[in-house]
């Protein structure tokens, strides 16, 4: 056996070419090498004005350009970070069809800890990366840091704050939202946290792009098989090196 994966790791055209079959084996869906774009986004919805919830939106990059994607959107958007909230306000200013909700999503209602992160990413890897006068900001998450400690070691966990946090359920219910067409999901690790918050949301929901990743960056981070497990509901579209791109079976046919 320790030869044959030796034979392989010398020749990546080898690996390369088994890569699905062991996917299929493992019974995870094979990786495409593509990216999500507006086109595919504006195929899959199909309509004007979509109601699309943003978890994890930091300073609205994302939110902005789902904003163009389409004619009339509804964007609920969800930050707990405070410095990004406020790069957030400077970026995306007030438009009547974006809503900010300065709160963390997660499977309880009330108070949670949130690990922000900090540190500055080195300048030969910066290019394209937004001014973060007070460091960097993208890993926070209301999971304790674990490998990502280890994979990315210019990123700093140094403090915990306390952040306000709904689950989606409650969310929906205190804002009237009963069906969802788009959810964009960044949430560093916690996905598990707001799928078991938003179960009768997720059962309205069409679509949902999420990231995921199989190393435990954070504490207790749901693999993607579990994930995919969890969301029995839902069949992947299209799963990317780090994101997972699912449709609701009931909704779409």
């Amino acid at each position: 056996m320790q030869l044959q994966r030796s034979i392989i790791n010398r020749f990546p055209r080898i690996k390369e070419a088994l890569r699905p079959i062991y996917y299929f084996m493992q019974g995870l869906p094979p990786i495409s090498n593509s990216r999500i774009s507006s086109e595919v986004i504006r195929n899959l919805i199909r309509k004007p004005n979509p109601i699309i919830l943003e978890i994890g939106c930091n300073d609205g990059g994302h939110t902005l350009w789902l904003n163009e994607i389409f004619e009339s959107p509804t964007i609920y958007c969800f930050e707990p970070d405070p410095r990004a909230i406020v790069r957030f306000g400077e970026r995306v200013g007030n438009r009547s069809n974006i809503h900010l909700n300065k709160i963390a999503l997660s499977d309880r209602n009330g108070e949670v800890s949130f690990f922000p992160s900090d540190g500055d990413r080195p300048a030969h890897d910066a290019e394209g990366t937004p001014a973060m006068p007070e460091g960097w900001d993208l890993s926070g998450s209301i999971r304790r840091p674990k490998n990502h400690l280890k994979k990315v070691s210019w990123v700093r966990f140094g403090r915990t704050i306390s952040v306000k946090t709904k689950t989606l359920d409650t969310w929906c219910d205190e804002n009237g939202i009963e069906a969802i067409d788009f959810i964009w999901m960044d949430v560093q690790g916690a996905e598990l946290d707001v799928f078991r918050g938003g179960k009768r949301a997720l059962s309205n929901t069409r679509y949902i792009y999420t990231e995921y990743s199989n190393s435990e960056l954070y504490e207790g981070q749901a693999k993607l098989r579990e994930l995919i497990r969890y969301l029995n509901c839902y069949s992947v579209v299209t799963r990317y090196p780090d994101d997972l791109l699912l449709k609701n079976r009931i909704h779409i046919h």
